[in-house]
């Protein structure tokens, strides 16, 4: 890592800053030392790549993944691409769709989120031009390895990252985008995941992942069925239940043999924003807002049939029949 790379870094368990203490360096490049917040929790730094995994005892779904891609670091090159020949795909093209998602311009500051050996950072970094920044991030150092060793060529400035998905050690809207893709399924929780995403990127960037799922039409059929026999991934749920408040414009496609599905989107601020406050023409009327919020208890069908008939002969929406009937009955009980 860069020594101008402290200023981005956060503490994970308080989002304090964090300072550099007890390092060694090469010209600019920090190759070991300590990441220390105020509130005294510190991080190493090993061969040039910061340690920010949290909490000191992982959840044992990010546990599973670390080792999981701790023990296949040397042969993840050898095997990843046969998946691509599973489906036929040309993994070049299919990456690059993926990162077309991004719309990247040169000179934008892009994390890549579970990033492994850095063979969709090279796509990114092609689309930076030289100008422009990315941060690969992991949860497995010997994964994160053989990045720094395959992106050693690439032209872009690059810091490499250790941390679990669900407490990424950046502030808010350090990023102009986050991609993924590969592993959400096995991420603790993708829900918070996602909102970690949302968090660092500025509104109006984009995010972008995806993962294996077999999609409902085709999970009867021999070809999903042999799929998720094969891997319980394939099995796992489109995760629409943890999409973030903040997704605007979502686009949800099928790639690879249509069984990994990518998400892409831009990020709003909160939820999104709609006037609810106009008058509704037509009987009922009323406005989106009243009638969410200005529900009263029911009433006998008599009742009810008398109030259509009556706001019939006013000529006027039901809404504002009521809204006037029940004023004046109430002013009258209450003497005002």
């Amino acid at each position: 890592m860069n020594v101008s790379d402290v200023d981005i870094f956060r503490c994970p368990a308080t989002g304090e800053p964090l300072t550099l203490e007890a390092h060694t360096r090469n010209g600019d490049e920090v190759t070991a030392g300590i990441l220390r917040s105020p509130s005294g929790s510190e991080y190493p730094i090993a061969f040039g790549i910061p340690d920010f995994v949290y909490p000191p005892v992982l959840d044992e779904a990010d546990a599973f993944a670390q080792r999981t891609y701790d023990r296949v670091a040397d042969v993840y090159d050898e095997y990843l691409p046969l998946t691509f020949r599973t489906f036929s795909c040309d993994e070049g093209e299919i990456r690059r769709h993926m990162v077309d998602r991004l719309r990247i311009e040169p000179g934008q500051r892009i994390l890549e989120v579970g990033a492994g050996t850095g063979r969709t950072s090279r796509f990114i970094a092609d689309r930076l031009q030289g100008s422009g920044h990315i941060f690969v991030h992991d949860i497995s150092r010997g994964i994160l390895e053989k990045a720094v060793e395959n992106l050693a060529s690439e032209r872009v400035e690059r810091t490499f990252v250790m941390s679990n998905a669900v407490y990424l050690p950046f502030p808010q809207d350090a990023f102009d985008s986050v991609f993924h893709f590969g592993g959400l399924n096995m991420f603790s929780d993708i829900a918070q995941s996602l909102k970690e995403m949302v968090r660092v990127v500025k509104p109006g960037g984009r995010i972008v992942v995806g993962d294996e799922s077999v999609p409902p039409w085709l999970r009867k059929t021999e070809f999903g069925k042999i799929l998720m026999n094969s891997s319980s991934h394939y099995a796992c749920p489109l995760p629409i239940d943890d999409m973030p408040v903040e997704a605007r414009d979502v686009v949800i496609e099928y790639i690879m043999g249509g069984v990994f599905y990518l998400i892409s989107f831009t990020v709003g601020e909160g939820e999104p924003v709609a006037d609810f406050d106009f008058e509704i023409p037509g009987e009922r009327g009323g406005t989106h807002r009243t009638r969410m919020y200005g529900q009263l208890e029911g009433v006998t069908p008599e009742a009810k049939q008398l109030a259509y008939r009556a706001r019939e002969r006013r000529g006027v929406s039901l809404s504002r029949w009521l809204d006037e009937v029940v004023r004046d009955a109430a002013r009258r009980d209450l003497g005002e």
